[in-house]
């Protein structure tokens, strides 16, 4: 699929991955919408990258129609479409204090997963309708985020690893439901990047980390999910699959 001049919806953009996949799209020729439930921080972010931001918490169905609507009304009918918000979901699932807090679960399956699928689905149905835009039949593509914990089954992760997890599994479930109408749907499971969320990770936790069974052998760096993710939209043979982009890590149980 070639970028330039097409629609991009990226949600979990105010920061993160989802700002450097925003940046390395609008680089690539897409206009770009910048999606956050942070309203005024995503503002900030659209405005220092030229595109347009928009408020909205992708857990209410009601509020990601209406910034889709916003967005294609700026920026044309949506053909990309990536999904990078989320929150952490550090927690056990027996812990000192018992089982797990369900409401505190609860909100991380909502933001990570039926948020995802939220605005999968909406952004689909619309590619759906659309014609096509080569020879191949493409209509649009879906990139998802998911997590190498999905994977490795840490301890103290249990709503994280459940949310990305399911986002995993529906990668291909979705991509061969999609694939009649000329939408492609994948997946990137990030590893060790320098965000927001691994501001929340202890300094010897990190050097623990570091020690040489990776390569690079250092935390990955934004832009570099975000050149990922263009060159999955650039190349129509990707489909269906989850790309790990990680060194080569494998974490340890806790």
């Amino acid at each position: 699929m070639k970028i330039d001049g097409l629609s991009a919806i990226v949600t979990g953009a105010a920061s993160g991955l989802g700002l450097a996949a925003a940046h390395a799209l609008r680089d690539a020729g897409a206009k770009v919408a910048l999606i956050d439930r942070d309203e005024e921080r995503v503002a900030r972010a659209a405005e220092a990258i030229g595109c347009i931001g928009i408020g909205c918490d992708v857990t209410d169905s009601v509020a990601v129609v209406r910034a889709l609507d916003a967005a294609e009304a700026t920026n044309g009918l949506v053909r990309i479409n990536m999904n990078c918000a989320g929150i952490p979901g550090g927690m056990r699932l027996v812990g000192r204090d018992g089982p797990v807090d369900m409401e505190a679960f609860a909100e991380v399956i909502n933001v990570n997963l039926l948020g995802t699928v939220s605005v999968m689905t909406k952004c689909a149905a619309r590619m759906m309708e659309l014609n096509p835009l080569n020879e191949d039949g493409e209509r649009g593509i879906i990139i998802n985020t998911a997590s190498i914990t999905a994977f490795e089954g840490q301890i103290g992760q249990g709503a994280y690893v459940a949310s990305k997890g399911a986002i995993a599994s529906l990668t291909l479930q979705a991509a061969r439901e999609f694939m009649p109408r000329g939408v492609r749907v994948m997946t990137i499971a990030p590893g060790l990047f320098r965000t927001p969320i691994a501001e929340h990770i202890p300094q010897e936790v990190i050097d623990g980390m570091l020690d040489g069974r990776m390569f690079p052998n250092r935390f990955g760096e934004p832009a570099e999910f975000g050149r990922l993710a263009v060159d999955i939209i650039r190349n129509p043979m990707l489909n269906g699959e989850i790309i790990r982009l990680d060194a080569g890590v494998r974490l340890q149980a806790r």
